[in-house]
């Protein structure tokens, strides 16, 4: 007879590979879905997350896994498999099924929603829809936090472990060296960005050429393009999307480079966990952690950016820069703007800690949705120095809570810490790093990355994975030291 695992692992394959369906709609929604079936999507993604909650509550699961836990005999993939269905079950069977489809259903519709009102520079026309979707996700939080805090709660499914107020410590002891540096820089004599048009095609074919340089296997992805440039899939179907801009190339380049990274760690876990709780990255920090490694200490390094100037002049000709030092000044310039994806490296963390404070205003009910573009404006002025000219540039401009996905902006920074400290651990075990970097050979990075990190997927605990692969613990220095040495040595005359 089949044994509980056996049974166990099983059922969890099949409501993996569901999931994959599911993920598929969405990835088409983004990329090829007519618009007039934004409403009939939304049935569809409910119908299917009612399959699956129904199949992530079923009481067998409940049964197999009282029957296992405790007994595991030493055995860490076991002991990992089991500890994620236990979380997974504990939050599936307090949410009911109604509520679970009802989000499903909302958030589909939403992001078509929230597209024609960024489209057309109108809050209005989205805050009523939001409002509905942050009432469903505060209802949601509140059954799973079963008493506690439901921002925290929320926290849980893009960073198990995590808290606010760790959060909120770790944040409040990066922004005053961000701070710092910022008004340095902004002292600094920066190099203008690049003038004329770069055609699509062009900026695509190149795309897809770095992408490749990062490891990204085409045989198991592909590229299209999106408004918000995003990753999706795991196993042996993992795709991104990017974005052009006729007259910015590196918007197209580095949301390539940032999503490969996402990308890339899901095509590195072990074949052995595919269709299992393991076979996926283990949290949303983590996953940041490699999106933001690949764009910026390896993507944005002064050896890697004197190849790509190189790949740059034989796709576009002259186009403006003179040489490589002045490339990498332009690629890494810091710059005052109004969207997050398009930040310079220094202030990108801003960004995201406004973020992270709206949204756990609004969750916690201290924030209304119709304060919230006035609360947006306000503490973007006060952080930037500058006022949000139109909507689409200021609270419109991020898909995330159309969505649904409240307490996901906080892993962004906290996956530039981890970068920090990986960077550091990296560049410690690569001597010469910098040499690979500028032929254009970014193999022993990545190689680096996918034998101490990425391979294991879910086998441990986000944190863990990142201790293991620094061989220390994880604070916001190693990458304050890195900007600091990095920026003050592009301008050693400040």
């Amino acid at each position: 007879m089949t044994d509980a695992y056996e049974q166990l692992i099983a059922h969890e394959r099949e409501t993996s590979a569901i999931a994959h369906v599911a993920g598929r709609l969405s990835w088409d929604q983004e990329t090829m879905m007519p618009r007039g079936a934004a409403a009939q999507r939304g049935e569809e993604m409910a119908a299917m997350e009612a399959v699956l909650h129904a199949r992530r509550s079923d009481a067998r699961i409940g049964g197999w896994l009282a029957e296992l836990e405790g007994g595991q005999g030493g055995d860490p993939v076991r002991a990992a498999v089991l500890r994620h269905v236990r979380r997974a079950y504990d939050r599936s069977v307090k949410v009911p099924a109604r509520l679970a489809a009802e989000i499903a259903r909302v958030t589909s519709v939403s992001q078509g929603v929230w597209a024609e009102a960024r489209a057309k520079d109108d809050f209005a026309a989205f805050a009523p829809t939001l409002k509905r979707v942050l009432e469903l996700k505060r209802e949601e939080g509140a059954a799973l936090a079963d008493g506690g805090d439901v921002y925290d709660a929320l926290i849980q499914d893009y960073e198990p472990g995590a808290s606010a107020a760790q959060l909120s410590d770790m944040f409040g002891a990066l922004r005053p060296a961000l701070v710092e540096l910022i008004g340095e820089m902004r002292a600094a004599p920066q190099p203008p960005a690049p003038a004329g048009e770069f055609p699509e095609a062009a900026q695509m074919a190149l795309s897809r050429r770095v992408a490749e340089a990062f490891g990204y296997d085409m045989t198991r992805g592909r590229i299209d393009k999106a408004v918000h440039p995003f990753s999706s899939g795991s196993g042996n179907d993992v795709r991104i999307t990017t974005r052009t801009n006729l007259r910015d190339p590196f918007n197209c380049l580095y949301s390539t480079i940032h999503e490969v990274g996402h990308a890339s760690y899901e095509q590195a876990i072990s074949q052995d966990y595919l269709f299992t709780p393991l076979g996926q990255g283990v949290s949303m920090g983590v996953h940041e952690s490699q999106s933001r490694i690949y764009e910026n200490q390896l993507g944005r390094s002064r050896a890697f950016t004197g190849w790509l100037f190189g790949r740059m002049r034989d796709t576009f000709g002259d186009f403006g820069i003179a040489d490589a030092d002045t490339f990498y000044r332009v690629v890494n310039r810091v710059h005052d703007g109004f969207i997050r994806t398009e930040s310079d490296e220094l202030q990108y963390n801003l960004h995201v800690l406004l973020r992270f404070d709206l949204e756990r205003a609004m969750v916690t009910g201290d924030l209304s949705v119709d304060d919230l573009e006035d609360a947006w404006n306000r503490r973007f002025e006060a952080d930037f120095g500058f006022a949000v000219d139109r909507p689409s540039n200021g609270v419109l401009q991020d898909v995330h809570w159309s969505v649904g996905l409240f307490g996901y902006f906080p892993t962004y920074s906290l996956g530039n810490v981890y970068a920090g400290c990986l960077h550091e651990a990296l560049r410690r075990d690569l001597p010469d790093l910098d040499d690979r970097l500028a032929e254009g050979d970014l193999s022993a990075a990545t190689g680096w990355l996918r034998e101490n990190l990425q391979r294991h997927g879910g086998l441990y605990e986000p944190r863990e994975v990142i201790e293991r692969a620094c061989g220390g613990p994880v604070d916001e220095t190693a990458l304050t030291t890195y900007l600091a040495r990095k920026f003050r040595n592009m301008y050693p005359q400040i």
